[in-house]
Parts: structure tokens; C-alpha cells; sequence
């Protein structure tokens, strides 16, 4: 019999603690060997048994999720997923348990709707599921100069844009959507990429390479809703093209990156010779929202041979018929090689298809790149 994933579950909370337990143990190939209300007590439960994942909650008494996370990385490597509220509005600390090793940052499961339960054991299970088949290795990681804020400051409110009515679409009418419309003509190069689980330090790592004329990226990244604009505002920081979280109607060009929004699917479109992009509610696609099947699907109907198609590390295999569709139009692709994925699930399916004209390990990806434009 296949070996259940242990996880251990360390929230304050004992309410959380339960729901969590319940949710991850209704997928059968998990099971939870413990809970923790804090560090302090993760660390006993360790000593005696080292789970193959822990789940972990930020805000917590004794020791913060943070510093438990950066002492667990730099000493004993466990994978480990962050479920917290703060991560819902995208803040520093999201940022940083990224930067400390952290494999996923979900949003901690609200039982609002029956929908909204379903999705979250999906992203839940599924976070897991990655997190246990990632490539740890140590992490060399400097004591902070200041501790990291915990409290949580709203951000700003972003710009008001045209509002989306949310149509009730499934996920079928969906991908229809992505490949429907006008036929494609010529006109200039754009680069469409997908990862997930590893994907954040990946992305971080290619586009600080590229220089600040260069066709213009749509990203999916699988993140949760609202953290998406802050890791593309920490990139617009220490990239030279432009980053930001892609709104309904943003128009792509050369020098700039746009990142779609947690939580909403994101398509490519054109008028005449411009591009822009098209933010849509919908139901998970290849058990996600954003999909990158739906990002890489559309750019196969409007941008065809001028688009250039990357997949990248991460479970599944969201992006890997999409990635063939960008193959059978003309386009050009590459999936990251196995050695460099932190976890070679969507590369390695997309491979499996036939639809990557190139596979390459992630540092040798800028410079191709660079040399191709």
C-alpha cells in the first residue's frame, strides 16, 4: 500500500487545529500524526517523529511562526506549508516565509460557503500533497536586523477599475473562452509563462536576468487571493522591466510584467496589434484559480507564433495541454529541466506531450532568452 503523507498541524487555535485535522484527513492519502498549539510543542512532537509536512500558522504565542520556520529550514529541513489570515492580504511576512522556505502560502480555510470549503480542502490537500514532494536542502539564512512585523496594516486600496460581473461559468465554458476569437495576425513577441510550488523563487531568479527592453510577460503563478500584488510589487523593486498585478484590461507590452491576481483567471486578449489581458471569476481549472491551461490557451488563439510559452516547477499538470496547444500553433517552448525543478510534476507532464521544443535548467533560461530577442 502507498505510504500516507504524515502532517503535523501547529496552530494556537484548537477550533483551526480541528478543522484542519478534518479537512486534511478526507483525502486519503494524508494523514495527521499530531497536532501543536505552538512551536515550542511542534519541536517535542518532532524529536520523536518527523512528519513528511508541517502546516504552519504565523501569529502564535512562545515562538512566531516565522522564527520557528527560519530555525527549521537552516537546521532540520521539513517541508512546510504556511496557513495563516495575514497571508490573505499579502503582507511582509508572506514575503518572508517565501524567503525563509516555505513551500506553499495558502489562505487559512474560511467556512463561509459550501464552495468556498470545497476549494479550500482542494488548495489545502493539494499544497500538501506538493509540499511532501519538494527538494530541500538547507537554508543559509541570516538572523533578520529587525524583527518582522507581525500586526497586519491594510494595504492601500488598489486603483478602481472597470468592475467584473462574475458569470456563472464552469470551468469547461472557461477554457472555450481562452481559445475563441478573431484569427491571429501578425504582430509583436510576448512571452507567456506558468509555475506553481517553487515557482515565486523561480520567477524572482529569471526575470531580475532580464533586461528593461524586453517582450512583455503574462505570469501565472499559483498563489492565493491578495498575495499576488505584493509579491509582484516586492519584484517591481529589484526587476528592471515593470511588475505589477495584473487589473481587467491592462495592456502587455514591451518592459513590463504583469502577475495575475490570486483567485481570478487571467486570458489574454488583442485589438488590432495590442495586447492586454482579461481578469475573470470562474471555477478552478486543473484544481486552480488562476490556471495556467487557461493564460497559455488564449495566447495560443490571439498571439500564436509571436508568443512564447514557459512552464516551470510545480505539481500537476496545469499548463501542459496549454503549453501543447502554444507548440501547435508555432509558438515556441521550453519547460524547466527535472535538476533544477523544485518539484517536476507540470514540466515533467508537459515534456510527456511532446509540447516543449526545449528543456532547460532555470539559470540558463535568461541568457537563451536574451539571445533569442
Amino acid at each position: 500500500m502507498k505510504e500516507k503523507i504524515r502532517v503535523l498541524v501547529v496552530d494556537d487555535s484548537a477550533v483551526v487545529r480541528q478543522s484542519l485535522t478534518t479537512i486534511l484527513e478526507s483525502d486519503p492519502d494524508i494523514e495527521v500524526m499530531g497536532t501543536a498549539a505552538d512551536p515550542i510543542i511542534a519541536v517535542k512532537k518532532i524529536m520523536k517523529e518527523v512528519p513528511d509536512v508541517i502546516t504552519l500558522d504565523i501569529e502564535m504565542p512562545r515562538m512566531d511562526g516565522l522564527t520557528f520556520l527560519r530555525k527549521i529550514m537552516s537546521q532540520h529541513p521539513i517541508p512546510v506549508v504556511v496557513i495563516s489570515s495575514l497571508t490573505s492580504e499579502g503582507t511582509e511576512v508572506a514575503m518572508k516565509a517565501l524567503e525563509y522556505g516555505a513551500s506553499e502560502i495558502i489562505a487559512k480555510p474560511s467556512m463561509n460557503t459550501a464552495q468556498f470549503i470545497h476549494e479550500s480542502k482542494i488548495m489545502l490537500c493539494d499544497a500538501v500533497k506538493a509540499a511532501s514532494q519538494v527538494k530541500l536542502t538547507r537554508k543559509k539564512i541570516s538572523p533578520p536586523q529587525q524583527p518582522v512585523q507581525t500586526t497586519f496594516t491594510p494595504p492601500s486600496a488598489s486603483p478602481i477599475v472597470s468592475p467584473i460581473v462574475p458569470p456563472k461559468y464552469s470551468a469547461d465554458v472557461i477554457l472555450e473562452k481562452a481559445t475563441s476569437g478573431a484569427p491571429v495576425i501578425s504582430t509583436e513577441q510576448i512571452i507567456v509563462l506558468g509555475a506553481s510550488t517553487g515557482g515565486t523563487e523561480a520567477i524572482r531568479f529569471f526575470l531580475k536576468q532580464l533586461p528593461e527592453r524586453f517582450p512583455g510577460i503574462a505570469i501565472v503563478q499559483h498563489m492565493p487571493e491578495g498575495f499576488t500584488k505584493s509579491f509582484a510589487n516586492n519584484l517591481n523593486t529589484m526587476c528592471r522591466m515593470e511588475v505589477k498585478e495584473a487589473e481587467n484590461n491592462d495592456k502587455l507590452y514591451q518592459g513590463r510584467v504583469l502577475i495575475a491576481p490570486g483567485g481570478k483567471h487571467m486570458l489574454l486578449k488583442r485589438v488590432g496589434k495590442e495586447y492586454f489581458v482579461e481578469i475573470k471569476e470562474g471555477p478552478l481549472v486543473n484544481r486552480h484559480r488562476p490556471s495556467v491551461d487557461v493564460l497559455f490557451r488564449s495566447a495560443a488563439r490571439y498571439a500564436g507564433q509571436n508568443a512564447l510559452g514557459i512552464i516551470l516547477t510545480g505539481m500537476g499538470n496545469d499548463g501542459a495541454k496549454g503549453l501543447q496547444e502554444l507548440h501547435d500553433t508555432g509558438a515556441y517552448t521550453i519547460a524547466q529541466d527535472e535538476a533544477s525543478s523544485v518539484v517536476f510534476g507540470m514540466p515533467k507532464e508537459a515534456i510527456k506531450l511532446g509540447a516543449a521544443d526545449k528543456i532547460l535548467p532555470l539559470d540558463q533560461m535568461p541568457d537563451f532568452l536574451i539571445k533569442r530577442y
